[in-house]
């Protein structure tokens, strides 16, 4: 045999030298919930390992995270039901407690990357991305109060807006809500191809966000589509979306690699909380090693093309990349 493959797996320093895809600290996003309050540092029951924390927990939390080379984070508010209304007016008030951490975590750590989420859920009575009118989602008029937070998140020192609603003509309409504005350098990271997933569960629970009435399937994604995401995304790159997001990420790898392969600005992918919360409950009964099954699914997603990964696991994947 003149060609024999195992020549190049004989040793650790040959499958590291000839090793294709490579996976560090600087592809990592930490997804972090954020709380009103003082002293608070709360597990989420369905995503072990992962809290929700008041501003004054948190900030020694990301010193400590930046001592292991994760430098972007995005961070979602846990907002109390009583703050909720039908047009989630509470995303853009002038005083909400989730805006003034972020101007404390770009004062404390003004080398971070702040990311930020874009939609109405986390702040609205209904728990939809949109404004709901008589059981519908209304794409239009949910725009105006898009363009509102994503200013005031601006406003407030975030570097990347992300937009999660999945409306229509949202990232242009935020562009230019930004660009008016004065914020011509602020990014946005788009969720173009955002699936109707079951993989959600956790993150809505973490933020007590679910739909009070119905499901989000008139305008997230079917889950049967993969072209239908090259529309989703060409629209948003043409709008102006500096980064393109697959999400979830685990069971969408083939459409993580179709956007790379036919976009060349940044494409992303979110791990996300079910994704996640699998490997915590399956290495909690021991079937799984924990160390070895995260490095081998967040290493999937950068084979698949992914230039930065949204992950729950970013914390403990960059303390075993410094304990190599």
């Amino acid at each position: 045999m003149n060609t024999r493959p195992r020549r190049n797996r004989k040793s650790a320093a040959i499958r590291s030298m000839v090793e294709e895809t490579k996976i560090g600290t600087e592809h990592l996003i930490y997804p972090i919930f954020l709380k009103d309050g003082k002293g608070v540092k709360e597990e989420i029951s369905s995503l072990p390992k992962n809290y929700r924390w008041s501003i004054d927990q948190l900030l020694p939390e990301i010193e400590a995270c930046m001592k292991l080379g994760i430098f972007t984070y995005d961070i979602f508010p846990a907002v109390e039901e009583h703050l909720k209304d039908r047009v989630a007016s509470y995303s853009y008030a002038e005083d909400n407690f989730y805006l003034n951490a972020f101007r404390k975590l770009k004062e404390t750590f003004p080398e971070i990357v702040l990311m930020s989420d874009v939609a109405l859920d986390p702040y609205s009575s209904d728990g939809h991305d949109g404004l709901v009118e008589n059981g519908q989602i209304l794409n239009d008029e949910t725009l105006p109060i898009l363009n509102r937070m994503a200013v005031a998140q601006a406003q407030s020192g975030v570097d990347i807006i992300g937009p999660s609603d999945m409306m229509d003509g949202r990232v242009g309409s935020i562009r230019e809500a930004l660009d008016i504005n004065g914020y011509t350098d602020v990014s946005i990271m788009s969720y173009s191809a955002k699936y109707a997933s079951a993989f959600y569960g956790p993150f809505r629970d973490a933020l007590n966000s679910a739909p009070k009435s119905g499901d989000k399937k008139t305008y997230q994604m079917n889950p049967a589509n993969k072209r239908e995401a090259l529309l989703e995304a060409e629209l948003d790159y043409l709008e102006g979306a500096d980064m393109l997001m697959v999400k979830p990420a685990l069971c969408y790898l083939d459409v993580i690699h179709m956007l790379k392969e036919n976009f060349n600005i940044p494409i992303t992918a979110y791990n996300v909380s079910g994704e996640c919360a699998m490997v915590y409950a399956a290495t909690e009964k021991g079937w799984l090693n924990y160390d070895l099954a995260i490095s081998e699914m967040l290493l999937s997603m950068r084979r698949a093309g992914a230039d930065a990964i949204l992950t729950y696991f970013a914390k403990d994947f960059a303390t075993l990349l410094k304990n190599k």
